[in-house]
């Protein structure tokens, strides 16, 4: 992809966001980023331009996304704390009314290029975690993002654009440089971790490759 072209970033307020953002930016990318609340970025670029609306509102997304090549999002059912059980911040239905709203402006705006981030341990990754955090999982409230990243993939995958459905495993915030490691076909056990800062290096990354459309990789470090 050339680095003239745009992007629209969803998610960019979060933890992961806020890397994408740096490092899309950092690449040369030119980013619109929409969010909530614009405030909340606090980062200034001359490439950077910050759109406040409801990402599950196409009107939103339709002025957001104009003149964009790709959509990128981190978006996640967030919780008001990192505890399991903490209560959620979101919609339960947040992801996927988010997702049909952008497979509809992507399809408007002639847009193909989606990438986005779910986890491992969704869809056909389950067998493979460890059962102490399958158990985790469904007895908490980790549970209500699980289900809307596998209703998600489910709508992404019949939607007819090129998309990467991007599985990290457990995020970590360390900024020490490290290399996003891949698995594609569950042939080997990843660690459980991998920093927020590599998964965003990968993310905006794969923009500039065609051999992750249609893929789902697993990412550890």
């Amino acid at each position: 992809m050339n680095h003239n072209k745009k992007i629209l970033l969803l998610g960019a307020t979060g933890r992961t966001g806020h890397e994408v953002l740096q490092h899309a930016l950092e690449k040369g990318y030119h980013v619109n980023a929409l969010v909530r609340d614009g405030k909340k970025i606090q980062l200034e670029d001359p490439r950077l331009r910050v759109f406040e609306g409801d990402t599950r509102i196409p009107r939103d997304l339709n002025f957001a996304v104009e003149n964009c090549q790709a959509v990128i999002s981190c978006l996640n059912i967030s919780r008001k704390s990192d505890f399991p059980w903490s209560p959620l911040r979101t919609p339960e239905d947040f992801l996927s009314m988010t997702m049909k709203a952008i497979i509809k402006v992507c399809h408007e705006q002639d847009i193909k290029r989606l990438v986005f981030t779910s986890a491992w341990g969704v869809g056909d990754s389950r067998p493979f975690i460890p059962g102490w955090f399958a158990w985790l999982i469904d007895n908490s409230n980790l549970s209500a993002a699980y289900l809307e990243h596998e209703r998600q993939e489910a709508l992404v995958r019949n939607s007819g654009l090129d998309w990467t459905i991007v599985r990290p495993v457990g995020l970590t915030n360390t900024q020490k440089p490290n290399e996003a490691k891949v698995i594609l076909d569950h042939s080997r056990k990843p660690s459980l971790t991998i920093s927020r800062k590599a998964t965003a290096g990968f993310l905006v990354d794969i923009l500039e490759h065609t051999n992750y459309i249609h893929k789902v990789p697993v990412l550890y470090s």
